[in-house]
Parts: C-alpha cells; sequence; structure tokens
C-alpha cells in the first residue's frame, strides 16, 4: 500500500468508523457466537501472497463484527464505560503515525512535556491537592499515563514495598531485603477490584481483606484492628489500596478515616478510583474525595467515563523519588544531557517503552471543554437515576444497594437462581447487556450507563425487556411449582415466608448454580474453566455439550460390557462424580441414542437389585480407592472387575 492507496483506503475507514458508531444502536450488543466460531471462518494458515484490500475489508463485517460485544451500543450496560470519542480516536491516529517510544525526555520531548502539563490540568480538572502536581521544576510530585489501573495499583505496591524495606534497614541494618519482604503485610476491602490481589501475588507480600460495613465501605476501626492483630504476630503493615467506586457497587471507602491511620503507621495509601474518578470533575461528586490529602498515590481511568479511548490511566504521587528508587535502571545508551534536569517517564513505571499517549488525552479535554465532561458525567447520572425509580416502581424488583452515581444494582425479589436466571435470558437476548455481582451474599445484577449515545428512549426500552423477561421467569418458576409434587411439610408449603437463602447456600443447594462471572473478591468457583475462559453454563448444557464434541473424536465408543461395568460402579460408589466421569454417563446416553439415559437408569436399577440380594461384598485395598466391590460377571479375559473403579481386583489384590 503506497500513500495514495493510504489516502483513498484512510478516508474510506474513517467514513465506515463514523457510520459504526453513528448506526451502532442497530447492532446486536452481545454477540451469538460460540467459542471457536472465528476459525472457522479464516484459512488455518497465513497466505503466501499478498491479498488486496477489498478482500481484507470485506472481512471486517463477516468475521470480526459477528463476534464484537458493542461496548459503544447504549444497550451495553455491563462492567463500567470503556468510551471513545472522535478527538480520542483522531488523536491517536496521529500518534500512531509519529510512533514515538517516549521512556526519556530526549526520546521525544513533545511525548514528556505534554504529558506533564496535560496531567497538571487533569490533576485540576478532578480536585487533587498541588502536592500531586508538578507545577515547578522542583516539584516531587507528578502525574504519569500508565496503561491500566490494575498496572498503576502494582507499580505504587512495589513503590510502598521499597520505601518500607528501606525505612526497616534504616532501624534494622542487619536485617535482609528478602526477610523484611516475607513480613510484609498489606489491606483493601473485601470489595476492591481482583487487581489489588494480583499485585500481592507478584509482590510476594501478603494481602488482607478487610470485611466492609453495612454500606459496603472500609472503615477506620476495622482497618486499625487488622493493623494491631498482624503486629502482634510480627508483620510489617505497610500498604492500603482505598476504593472509590468499587467494582461491585459503586460504593466508597472512607478516606476521612482511613488516611490518619496510615499516616501514623507509616503505611502507604493508594486511592484506586478507576470509574469512579471522572466524576470528580464535578464539584458535587467531590465529598468521596475528602481525605484525599493524607494519600501517597492517586489513580482514575479517563479511559473509562471521560471518552478517551483504552488504554489510559491517570497516576499521581506525591513523591516521584519513591518511584525512582523502584524503576531505576539507567544503561549509557539511555542516558542523555539533560538526565536529571527533564522527566524521564521510563523510572515511573514497570515497561521501558511507552506510547504517546497523551496526545488523544490531550485533544479530548481541548475539544469538550471541562463543562462539556461535566455535562456528560451528569447525563450519566441522571439516566442511571431515571433506571433506578423504575426498578423501585416495580414490587417484584428491589434495590441491592444504594446507587452511586451511574450504577444501579437491582435484583428480583427471592432466591439467588432467580435473578440468575432473568440475567442469563437478558443476556441471551442480545438486545442489552449486564453481568452480575456479589453483594453479600446475594446474586445481583449490575446495570450501568455505559455509552454517551444512550437516552432516556433506550433507558425505557431496556426497562422494559428486563420487565417482560422477568415476567417469563417468574411464570416458569409458577409453572414447575404447580408440577411438583404437593408438600410434605407446613414451611415447604409458604416458601415466601422462608429467610433469604444466600449465595454460598444456593451453590450448595443447586449444584447447577453458575457464579463464575461474579464481580467480587470473595471466591467463586467457576463451573467451566480451560485455561481461557469461564462462563457461567447450565450443568447439564455445558456436559451434553461437552459430550457432543467428545462424541467426534471418540468414534469408536461402544455400547460395551467395559463400558456397563463402568456405569454401574459409578453409580453404587455414592460419590460426586469428576467431569470426566459425567462424561461418560453423558456419553453412554448419546452411543445408545436415547436422551433419558437408559444405561444409567439400567445401571441403577441392577445396582439397588443386587444390594437387596446381599451379593456384594467389600474388599478394602490398600491404594488410592477405598473399596471394591465384586463384579458377578466376567470382565475381559476372565478377570473379576472392581464395580467402583473399572480396575482388576487381582492386580490391586497383588499390590
Amino acid at each position: 500500500m503506497d500513500s495514495e492507496e493510504y489516502r483513498r483506503r484512510g478516508k474510506e475507514m474513517v467514513d465506515y468508523i463514523a457510520d459504526y458508531l453513528q448506526n451502532i444502536r442497530d447492532r446486536r450488543v452481545f454477540p451469538a457466537v460460540k467459542p471457536g466460531y472465528l476459525r472457522r471462518l479464516i484459512p488455518a494458515a497465513a497466505p503466501d501472497e499478498p491479498e488486496p484490500w477489498e478482500t481484507i475489508f470485506s472481512d471486517v463485517e463477516r468475521v470480526i463484527m459477528p463476534g464484537v460485544t458493542h461496548w459503544q451500543s447504549p444497550h451495553m450496560h455491563a462492567y463500567f464505560p470503556a468510551l471513545n470519542s472522535y478527538p480520542s480516536l483522531l488523536g491517536d491516529m496521529l500518534a500512531d503515525a509519529i510512533n514515538c517510544l517516549g521512556f526519556t525526555w530526549a526520546s521525544s520531548p513533545a511525548c514528556t512535556e505534554l504529558e506533564t502539563v496535560v496531567m497538571n490540568w487533569l490533576g485540576q480538572m478532578v480536585g487533587l491537592p498541588e502536592d500531586f502536581l508538578h507545577l515547578r521544576g522542583d516539584s516531587p510530585g507528578g502525574g504519569v499515563i500508565q496503561t491500566t489501573a490494575s498496572e498503576a495499583t502494582f507499580v505504587c505496591l512495589l513503590a510502598g514495598r521499597t520505601e518500607a524495606i528501606r525505612r526497616y534497614q534504616q532501624q534494622y541494618p542487619d536485617l535482609e531485603d528478602a526477610e523484611i519482604n516475607s513480613r510484609l503485610v498489606a489491606y483493601c476491602s473485601d470489595q476492591a477490584h481482583s487487581s489489588v490481589e494480583k499485585a500481592g501475588l507478584i509482590g510476594l507480600v501478603k494481602m488482607r481483606y478487610i470485611e466492609c460495613d453495612d454500606n459496603l465501605s472500609l472503615r477506620g476501626d476495622r482497618l486499625k484492628e487488622a493493623i494491631a492483630h498482624d503486629r502482634e504476630k510480627g508483620l510489617i503493615p505497610f500498604f492500603l489500596c482505598a476504593t472509590l467506586g468499587t467494582t461491585g457497587a459503586c460504593a466508597f471507602d472512607n478516606l476521612k478515616e482511613l488516611g490518619p491511620i496510615c499516616q501514623e503507621e507509616q503505611m502507604w495509601l493508594h486511592v484506586d478510583a478507576a470509574y469512579a474518578g471522572t466524576a470528580f470533575i464535578c464539584p458535587e461528586f467531590r465529598s468521596w474525595l475528602e481525605g484525599v490529602e493524607f494519600a501517597n498515590s492517586f489513580a482514575f481511568n479517563p479511559s473509562k467515563w471521560m471518552m478517551v479511548h483504552f488504554d489510559c490511566t491517570a497516576l499521581w504521587v506525591k513523591n516521584s523519588g519513591t518511584l525512582h528508587r523502584t524503576f531505576n535502571v539507567e544503561p549509557l545508551y539511555l542516558q542523555h544531557e539533560n538526565s536529571g534536569l527533564a522527566i524521564d517517564y521510563m523510572h515511573w513505571q514497570i515497561p521501558l517503552s511507552r506510547r504517546f499517549r497523551a496526545l488523544k488525552l490531550w485533544f479530548v479535554i481541548r475539544n469538550f471543554g471541562v463543562q462539556g465532561l461535566q455535562r456528560h458525567v451528569r447525563e450519566s447520572v441522571r439516566l442511571a437515576h431515571k433506571f433506578e425509580s423504575l426498578v423501585r416502581s416495580d414490587p417484584r424488583f428491589e434495590m441491592a444497594a444504594e446507587r452511586h452515581l451511574g450504577l444501579v444494582c437491582f435484583r428480583l425479589c427471592g432466591e439467588n437462581e432467580l435473578t440468575e436466571r432473568l440475567l442469563k435470558k437478558l443476556n441471551s437476548g442480545g438486545q442489552l447487556h449486564c453481568v452480575p455481582a456479589s453483594l453479600c451474599g446475594r446474586y445481583v445484577i449490575r446495570f450501568t450507563v455505559t455509552s454517551q449515545y444512550t437516552t432516556a428512549a433506550d433507558i425505557a426500552k431496556d426497562w422494559s425487556i428486563v420487565r417482560a423477561t422477568a415476567s417469563r421467569v417468574l411464570d416458569e418458576l409458577k409453572q414447575q411449582q404447580q408440577q411438583r409434587p404437593p408438600p410434605l411439610l407446613a414451611e415447604e408449603a409458604a416458601p415466601e415466608a422462608r429467610a433469604k437463602v444466600r449465595l454460598a447456600e444456593t451453590r450448595e443447594k443447586n449444584a447447577d448454580f453458575g457464579s463464575s462471572l461474579l464481580l467480587a473478591n470473595s471466591p467463586m468457583s467457576p463451573k467451566i474453566v480451560n485455561g481461557s475462559f469461564a462462563a457461567i453454563f447450565d450443568n447439564s448444557d455445558v456436559l451434553r455439550e461437552f459430550a457432543r464434541k467428545f462424541s467426534q473424536l471418540r468414534l469408536d465408543v461402544k455400547d460395551s460390557p467395559a463400558m456397563r461395568r463402568r456405569i454401574r460402579g459409578m453409580m453404587m460408589s455414592g460419590k460426586q462424580f469428576s467431569l470426566d466421569s459425567r462424561m461418560d454417563l453423558v456419553q453412554s446416553s448419546l452411543v445408545r441414542g436415547d436422551p433419558s439415559m437408559p444405561l444409567m437408569r439400567e445401571a441403577s436399577v441392577e445396582s439397588e437389585q443386587s444390594l437387596e440380594a446381599g451379593g456384594e461384598r467389600s474388599r478394602s485395598f490398600d491404594g488410592p480407592e477405598e473399596s471394591c466391590i465384586l463384579e458377578e460377571e466376567e470382565g475381559d479375559e476372565g478377570r473379576k472387575m472392581c464395580r467402583r473403579c473399572g480396575h482388576c481386583l487381582a492386580s490391586q489384590a497383588a499390590e
């Protein structure tokens, strides 16, 4: 592609992007594809010869768009916003063309100096104290653009660790770094983002999760209690990550209480305001920022709500020297004649190289202005308030937490399974997209106003979809209850009088209940994990799907005596089946072509009859099996086979 073709194709691409964003309301927000869909649409190997641009570009709609979750859609309400805008896209287009690597001032002076100025602008816009800004040549504080809030948390945890080790070595010179590091402990609330836990894992420090109050806020008294407990055990508290706008419910930790404690304990206080930070552009939302003067670092994502597209995370520190002491590696080829006189941002981050992200941030702030960005935030909050009022108007629903900013957490009244069914049907319909959260053991739906294109009419349409879907879910439940046998106990006849069942109890009671995508820090085991994805499935759905996949590979599977013995053994064991064992059960039914699994029923009947006749005897063996049950009919080659594990009894006895 030469410059002339680039001019022509570039204009075509700009038109395509403008049409995509202008008409995004017409696209299904959540894709209707299954894992592996794309492999069937493109060749398995790269082309040997160049392909014309027309062929390449035509595959965007055929291959890419069917598998896209459209984050800019007005009906996208999952996670938190991840917005873009035309000035942001144009800024990145120019930055990509320049393609400088701004690791030092000398590698591209404009890249470094624009970032310093723009971060001062942004810090003033959200109301940060001047200690966080680089307003003079000798200012110790300043801002830097990182990739994500997760990286910002990790950078600050490492800096806090460096300072703690340095401080303790001054008191106890004989202590080694590793010995001090083994005693370090960091803190966050039980509603903090999972990236805080990941920072502790990578930083090799202990992480304590402190229970929040009824408003899902971390309070000072509980932090004091945790610190005192750890000091009694000889540990060294050194770091606290406070969250302003938690992922699950957009709750706010109490900085006014936490800040003085961290200052007294000489702990690094990092404030993670990834989503809510943009709201502080509006003065009426800055009450949650009170106490930020005690913080050592503060971060939020303009790439979420501020219409600067990913990636762009703003991080400020009071003392950039702490970052230098943590990340300063300066070989000769990176030194320049102005080293020490100008900022070299390579010392403020983990990677060496860095993109010219300040350009798109500069374009957005100038094109919208502070007042334009304030109007955008206030409109999102207004629409979220409208949706909240709609939820409260329907007695079948309840608010799961107080609404803050643009996030509404709601659920169907009753047990968790009802809300989960509702969410599954909403997402499978593709007309809107939400994700769940776990709040105090309750399964809730998070509804965030994420798109700058969302209108009041879109909110009304989304609510009508939610209400209609809820009616179907409740009707299905009513039909199931009518088909059940009459209750034996009085309390079973009045389920509405029972106490609400918590999430953990629901999972114990219903094996099909899935909770892998819950946005919370409490441990939730995914139903199916294969190393690249985790998703919520009904047990029967995923097992039958897996069985069909495996049946395509295991074409030689037959209804053999060995298979029957294995099925009977599993039915006799009375234990929880592993995934592969359940696969055998389902596989056997598919091989026989009967979805009602006759082989399982036959095995169960035979096992019960055999037990009633008292024909079995148990033997114990030293090994992985607890006991083996003799099989009356002989196995392959005349060997006695274990009904429970399918192994040869003679060989086990010999062992």
